[in-house]
């Protein structure tokens, strides 16, 4: 059985690589082109796979191409694929994501594809009651929610990568243990013009054992209901920012099954982040577990 299991989005990415964003009606030639997968709960699995916990993905695939690579990207991760249905005749979820050099920033447009929604059989179920974690991400949310509350019966604690501002978010936050908001979705999502006070509201809200909100380049911040901690980001050469957020979720489940505090979590987390950004591909450019702890000691922090 897997440590980590995961619900939500699974994305068959094209990474268009430019020099700077296009003007509209314009052509440009791109630097480099290169397909790679992506998606929340995903990649946050590939991201725990790859720092050397076991990890399995929850959902449907296509038999299509987009379908077929994503399943053979899982494989080459290490995470484990046979909690996925594969259906013919659908359309897979794919995007095109542009990466800008001069300014490191990303632009995506996707397509959802039409795949059925996941359908949790007693495997399903009996994968996510003996894990220690399962991640979701708003996708795919009528599964997701059946999840949480199978986790919540069976003391696997739910950790939700909340990033999109979905309708009904709310069924999912009210069932979750470690919500790691985006500071675009804390904010959007409470009103509050203040981080600190999204945190506050999040936490008095719906009663989780920890938040913490990312906030990109400048780290992010944690709320356990007692007090507040201001975690790092560290500085980089960053050529591409695709994903950064999938895979401090990845780590952050990891470095809880590798026994870390909340605080501690935090800051691997990040560290995997950075690194990530550091070469191109969500998923290729997550190191492992030594590299992690070398970039630690170097940035003179030792978990």
């Amino acid at each position: 059985m897997c440590k980590i299991v995961g619900i939500g989005a699974c994305v068959m990415d094209t990474l268009v690589t430019v020099p700077n964003y296009p003007k509209e009606d314009t052509k440009l030639r791109a630097t480099s082109t290169k397909i790679a997968g992506g998606g929340p709960t995903a990649t946050g699995i590939v991201a725990a796979s790859k720092l050397n916990e076991s990890a399995g993905f929850i959902g449907v695939l296509s038999g299509d191409n987009g379908g077929r690579f994503l399943m053979e990207d899982f494989e080459k991760y290490g995470v484990s694929t046979e909690l996925i249905d594969v259906m013919d005749g659908y359309r897979s979820f794919t995007s095109t994501i542009w990466l800008a050099e001069d300014s490191a920033s990303r632009t995506c447009v996707f397509d959802k594809g039409n795949l059925p929604a996941t359908t949790l059989d007693e495997k399903k179920k009996s994968a996510i009651i003996n894990a220690e974690i399962l991640m979701i991400d708003g996708n795919d949310m009528d599964a997701a929610e059946e999840g949480c509350r199978v986790a919540r019966e069976n003391s696997t604690t739910v950790l939700y990568d909340c990033g999109g501002l979905y309708q009904g978010v709310e069924r999912l936050l009210k069932l979750t243990d470690i919500m790691i908001p985006s500071e675009e979705f804390a904010l959007g999502h409470t009103g509050c013009e203040d981080v600190r006070q999204a945190a506050v509201t999040l936490f008095n809200t719906y009663s989780p054992k920890v938040v913490v909100i990312t906030r990109g380049k400048i780290g992010g911040i944690l709320y356990d209901g007692k007090e507040f901690f201001e975690y790092p980001a560290f500085l980089v050469k960053a050529v591409d920012s695709n994903g950064s957020g999938d895979v401090f979720h990845g780590a952050f489940a990891a470095a809880l099954c590798k026994g870390y505090d909340y605080k501690k979590a935090c800051i691997f987390s990040s560290a995997v982040s950075a690194i990530k950004c550091m070469g191109y591909g969500a998923r290729e450019s997550v190191p492992d577990f030594d590299t992690v702890k070398t970039f630690l000691k170097e940035n003179n922090y030792e978990l």
